[in-house]
């Protein structure tokens, strides 16, 4: 099995040479937050999730949570890692110091969080919705709340959990059964009665408490979404059981280490959280973070993928280069040498990198949203960042899929195998796709909020952003990239056009070219983090620095403008094509 590395040097690339992290901080005022401070932040985290955190991944995926009468268990070395995180700091590393954080803005940490992903995903799920609880709480908690939760979760000694699905409802949350009613006894307080399934940490033993962030109704309330509220319900009350119970655990495909548990409320004693029937609103403040966070995953899944498939297809030793002989002296190349290897390697490599790229963007868009450095300018971040939310999501998690295939595909009968490890990784990609809303919700979304909101308005002022990459003088290696990336631009806004004015007379159009829509903007994404990435790095070439690693960069980038990029041709005309084939009763009839 293969051992992570945290990708240092890449990281780097993005965050100082492609982003200038450092530089954009200085300009929200946080000029503490340096170059060398990002650096060593970054080393500390490689240090605990290649020397601490990587073996659990491999250790969660063979012995699972599972329930013992009521209590959950999960391997010691969990317990022991979560210690570990929590006195290291990590647990409030983004959290405000008035309550015990550090207070550090995600450019500054978003490579430790891809780390700690990668090296254990099913473990790092835990401290991750501790943290989109926490963020909730911040945003739309009473005083009392705030104070008398969130530095335990900063702390790490309390953990959370968002409560939203149910036996019989999934995504149309109006359906809930899950009910909320005043305690008469206790003047402010509610009492929380349903259950509550796939709840990811819903029950453990790696902390001193675990409060539940859950969407109930309460009576008289209206229907559908309108009427659902939000509660905060710890599993225990001053260290007393509240009511919260966990009545199993699934046993599931992938995330073996992750505990997703049924959850069952009884009577139990909850306060409110913001405003009656106002909860759907609250929740997305978590789901929000959820779905960057997935898409997060997505992308460390991949980088495990493109690390033990670029291992293993330097060391294995089979057939022949159709050309000369890379290794004379033996009786086989190394696989690396096949054209079709090379296809599916530079594949991966070019999917992984350009996600970090696009991820680590929307990132510094939500530093920039949360600075409150001039109203315009954090307004308009903030609609950008609502905006690609589902792509990132979808394509991120979508691009996961081909990844951790692609890597199985490379290892050939050895990737079939468990001894590799590289099985668990499709495994644990697959519900990427469909939690904290499936990728088909997410092209939804995108099609049916997004791409209309404000008039249009939010597209067009990040098309016109995207667009200044194209004012910058371009190198004849990177212009084939540079001319494709401008009529996708073009393209993008038309058929967006189209797209509204198709589902001005037919509703199911919407749905029916979602998901291809979804993939056009997320390909075009690439290309535009691509001709970013390889205009920086022509630059230090024409300067002598690292030539190996630089002339990497521009040879993906190229890779990615001519194999990959085309895609967009295929998912444009899948748009245009309607939706009367897809709704033809016949198609589906018997």
């Amino acid at each position: 099995m293969y051992s992570y590395q945290a990708p240092r040097r890449d990281m780097q690339f993005v965050i100082h040479e492609v982003l200038g992290c450092a530089q954009a901080l200085a300009k929200m005022g946080r000029s503490e937050v340096d170059h060398d401070t990002i650096n060593a932040i970054m080393e500390e985290g490689a240090k605990f999730a290649e020397g601490v955190l990587s073996p659990l991944n491999a250790e969660g995926d063979q012995t699972p949570a599972y329930w013992d009468n009521g209590v959950v268990r999960v391997p010691d070395s969990f317990k022991t890692a979560h210690q570990q995180f929590c006195s290291g700091g990590w647990s409030g590393i983004g959290a405000d110091p008035q309550y015990g954080g550090q207070g550090l803005p995600i450019q500054a940490r978003v490579a430790t969080d891809e780390m700690f992903v990668s090296a254990a995903m099913a473990w790092r799920m835990c401290t991750g919705l501790t943290d989109g609880a926490m963020q909730t709480l911040i945003s739309h908690g009473s005083a009392e709340q705030i104070q008398g939760t969130v530095p335990h979760l900063v702390s790490g000694v309390w953990t959370g959990t968002m409560c939203l699905t149910e036996p019989h409802s999934g995504t149309d949350l109006g359906l809930m059964r899950t009910r909320a009613a005043v305690d008469t006894q206790s003047p402010g307080q509610y009492r929380i009665s349903g259950t509550k399934i796939y709840i990811s940490w819903g029950e453990h033993e790696l902390s001193e408490n675990i409060v539940h962030l859950v969407l109930a109704k309460l009576p008289d309330s209206p229907a559908g979404t309108r009427g659902i509220s939000l509660f905060l319900v710890p599993k225990k009350i001053d260290g007393q059981a509240n009511g919260v119970r966990c009545l199993s655990v699934e046993h599931k495909m992938g995330i073996h280490g992750s505990p997703t548990c049924v959850m069952q409320f009884d009577e139990a004693k909850a306060t409110l959280i913001g405003q009656v029937n106002g909860g759907l609103a609250c929740m997305f403040t978590m789901m929000n973070h959820a779905r960057l966070g997935v898409g997060l995953q997505g992308l460390g899944l991949s980088e495990r993928a493109w690390q033990a498939a670029s291992q293993y297809a330097r060391d294995r030793l089979q057939g022949r280069s159709m050309t000369q002989a890379a290794l004379p002296g033996t009786s086989a190349d190394p696989i690396i040498v096949h054209p079709d290897v090379r296809r599916m390697l530079l594949t991966l490599r070019s999917l992984t990198e350009g996600s970090r790229l696009l991820l680590y963007y929307v990132y510094q868009l939500q530093d920039r949203e949360l600075s409150g450095d001039s109203a315009p300018e954090s307004t308009r971040a903030g609609e950008w960042v609502a905006f690609l939310v589902p792509i990132v999501k979808a394509f991120l998690t979508d691009s996961a899929m081909e990844t951790t295939s692609l890597a199985i595909q490379v290892h050939g009968g050895a990737g079939f195998i468990r001894a590799t490890g590289v099985e668990q990784y499709l495994r644990d990609a697959k519900i990427t796709a469909i939690y904290e809303g499936t990728n088909g919700i997410q092209a939804l979304d995108l099609v049916g909020r997004k791409l209309a909101a404000n008039g249009g308005r939010i597209l067009q002022s990040l098309l016109l952003e995207l667009g200044q990459v194209l004012q910058a003088p371009c190198p004849p290696s990177l212009q084939p990239l540079a001319t494709r990336l401008a009529e996708l631009l073009q393209e993008w806004q038309a058929l967006s056009v189209h797209l509204l004015q198709a589902a001005a007379t037919n509703p199911d159009e919407l749905g029916a070219a979602g998901a291809d829509y979804l993939a056009f903007c997320g390909y075009t994404l690439l290309a535009w983090s691509w001709l970013r990435a390889g205009l920086v790095a022509e630059a230090a070439l024409q300067s002598g620095q690292e030539p190996e690693f630089y002339a990497g960069k521009v040879a993906v980038a190229r890779f990615y403008a001519q194999r990959l990029l085309p895609r967009t041709l295929a998912h444009a005309a899948a748009v245009r094509a309607g939706a009367a084939s897809m709704m033809d009763p016949a198609g589906l009839a018997g």
